[in-house]
């Protein structure tokens, strides 16, 4: 059964079927129990502690619950998905979609996080961590084929510069985990 692309913030791309296979974050799981765990780990110190010291009731453990899923709702990664055609990264509330064959702008976000934003000519934006697709050679070869098409038809505007950065940085990552399977390195 496919998978349906929503916007669930503007309504953009509502029912908008992709066209092809569907790649998905393989690491994304991964991440997922990682941020149970922290949380998790974090709750535990902090009920063992006022436990410990006799001073554990009920608002401290009210208290303590919030933190702790504040703490996971920070650390939960965006689950990102590229069709042909289309990106969507899906967060704990919200989902936003792309359409990659039409970006106007592509760019980074300045930060401590560094964010890639793509933008599409139907107004819809969508921000994504560039280590997913480094991670992920399906989903960066995917987007490169749509940006690819994007700067053919003349959309893209601003941000090829960053593309070609991002697939730089792809393509020496993809080098050296070659060399260090084959034991080069």
């Amino acid at each position: 059964m496919g998978r349906r692309f929503t916007q669930s913030a503007t309504g953009a791309h509502a029912g908008a079927e992709p066209r092809g296979p569907i790649t998905r974050d393989i690491h994304w799981a991964g991440e997922m129990r990682s941020a149970i765990g922290v949380a998790s780990l974090l709750y535990s110190a902090l009920l063992a502690m006022d436990a410990g010291f006799g001073k554990l009731d009920a608002t401290r453990g009210a208290l303590w619950t919030g933190l702790a899923a504040l703490l996971f709702v920070i650390l939960l990664p965006s689950k990102v998905s590229v069709g042909p055609g289309l990106l969507s990264a899906r967060g704990l509330l919200v989902e936003r979609t792309v359409r990659t064959a039409s970006l106007v702008s592509v760019g980074w976000s300045d930060g401590v996080a560094q964010r890639m934003i793509l933008r599409d000519t139907e107004g819809s934006q969508v921000e994504i961590d560039p280590t997913v697709l480094a991670r992920n050679p399906a989903m960066w070869r995917r987007l490169d084929t749509d940006t690819r098409t994007s700067i053919r038809r003349g959309t893209l505007l601003r941000g090829e510069t960053a593309l070609r950065r991002l697939a730089e940085r792809i393509d020496r990552e993809t080098a050296l985990t070659v060399f260090k399977v084959s034991g080069l390195q």
